[in-house]
């Protein structure tokens, strides 16, 4: 009997991740022949200019793993290795320049080797990088990245399983290396679905994961990985030896929250398996107000454009000024709820915020030194009015400047850290019909109240 419904429920998974697939797999994608007419166009105009190098797809568009969906399209521009090695910049300036002879709007982009972004209903990054045959070549990081191509196209047959991995992690928004993000890169999901020989074996393997899980194809570490690597390299909860540049753990900007996350779905969908898993969660405005009901709090929406500049600093930059609006809320006495964010790169994002229905009482009591420290207590008595002591310690009763939430946000508004950070940014509770349908929801258990005086800190 046991048997029989193990038997079902694994028919029940394989039906549902063939419905799947044909559902995220682009059909005869319009973005691939698009990004094949851009590349020789882009082979053109550096033949004409007479610079010996060569524009080749990279990325998912390469590998065969482009998810239905999918706009951005990586382009490595290959240059000469003996003529162009040690020189990063001329590279990245004779590339714009040719760039710029075809394309209007093309916007440079700093990193640890210049690169270019052009859009046009596509979002194309062109990277210049060394044409090399092996990682030991590579003057940059990035030279090794058609090498990645090369290796995940080596394993043909784990095409369909890859695009498996990768929308179930794109569902629970753990995909992306980016620093506002933290999940699992596009290398890393190729590596560790082609390791476990699928994504079903994949799933299946991360229930035994143990922190600080090694990962390790080829066995280049012979099991000594954390011993070999720097330990610089080994902070992130899983090693992932890169197949092509060993000396590398490709799963470095993995955190832990993310790490837990995929393993608690992988063992959900393991359970009760469901085309929900690869499905990016969906929570519109009204079904967030009736969530604040629920919890006997309000809604607080916020519109934060991102300052222009690379997408995973602008993206870092937005998530910090969140976290700064919590800590500043936490620190005033006011109770945050639940919290999250959404950003869908192109426009301005949405911070959502769920604090206490009810305002803040006006007066509040502020604790201070105990009496016997006298230097302390004569200061603080000499700084607050209403002072008294209660077994042995002072308090101070103190009139707070804001009780309301909303306010109180309004007044961060002004704050250095936040105007560093944003580009703009506003309340925007009434203005519904702005906000996106699609809001990631990034849930915080609930904060205790503190105790602190009103101050903005720019840490």
């Amino acid at each position: 009997m046991a048997g029989q419904r193990m038997k079902k429920r694994s028919g029940d998974m394989e039906m549902i991740l063939q419905e799947v697939l044909s559902q995220i797999k682009p059909a005869k994608s319009a973005t691939v022949k698009e990004a094949r007419e851009f590349i020789s166009k882009v082979n053109s105009l550096l033949k004409k200019e007479g610079v010996n190098a060569t524009a080749v797809a990279g990325g998912s568009v390469a590998k065969g793993t482009f998810l239905r969906g999918d706009h951005d399209v990586d382009i490595f521009v290959k240059f000469n290795r003996d003529k162009y090695k040690q020189k990063d910049a001329d590279m990245s300036a004779i590339l714009g320049k040719v760039l710029r002879k075809g394309f209007s709007k093309v916007r440079r982009i700093h990193g640890s080797r210049d690169y270019y972004r052009i859009s046009n209903g596509i979002q194309y990054e062109i990277v210049p990088v060394l044409n090399i045959r092996d990682c030991s070549n590579a003057e940059n990081v990035t030279d090794c990245s058609p090498l990645h191509v090369r290796w995940v196209n080596s394993f043909s047959g784990m095409k369909k399983e890859i695009m498996l991995t990768k929308a179930f992690c794109k569902a629970a928004g753990i995909y992306g290396a980016e620093s506002y993000i933290k999940g699992f890169s596009g290398h890393v999901v190729d590596i560790i679905t082609i390791h476990y020989g699928g994504f079903l074996s994949l799933l299946k393997a991360s229930k035994s994961w143990k922190k600080k899980q090694v990962i390790d194809h080829y066995k280049h570490h012979k099991g000594k990985a954390l011993f070999n690597l720097n330990r610089s390299k080994t902070q992130s909860p899983l090693i992932v030896i890169d197949p092509v540049q060993p000396d590398r753990n490709a799963a470095a900007a993995l955190d832990e929250k993310n790490f837990r996350l995929f393993r608690k779905r992988a063992a959900e969908f393991l359970k009760n398996p469901s085309k929900d898993f690869f499905v990016p969660e969906k929570m519109d405005i009204s079904e967030l107000k009736k969530e604040a009901r629920k919890r006997g709090g309000k809604l607080i929406l916020i519109k934060a454009s991102p300052k222009r500049g690379k997408e995973d600093v602008m993206g870092a930059k937005l998530l910090k000024t969140l976290q700064f609006i919590i800590q500043q809320l936490s620190m005033n006495d006011f109770t945050v709820i639940d919290h999250g964010w959404h950003w869908d790169r192109k426009s301005s994002a949405v911070f959502w915020i769920i604090t206490d229905r009810k305002d803040l009482p006006k007066k509040a009591v502020r604790t201070g030194p105990p009496v016997n420290v006298k230097r302390h207590y004569r200061k603080f008595a000499d700084s607050h009015k209403n002072v008294f002591v209660k077994d042995s310690r002072a308090y101070a009763e103190v009139e707070r400047e804001f009780t309301n939430a909303e306010r109180f946000i309004k007044s961060l508004f002004k704050n250095s850290y936040i105007r560093e950070r944003a580009g703009s940014i506003r309340i925007d509770s009434e203005d519904a019909h702005h906000i996106p349908e699609k809001l990631r929801k990034k849930s915080t258990k609930k904060k205790k109240k503190t105790k602190k005086k009103h101050k903005t800190s720019n840490r």
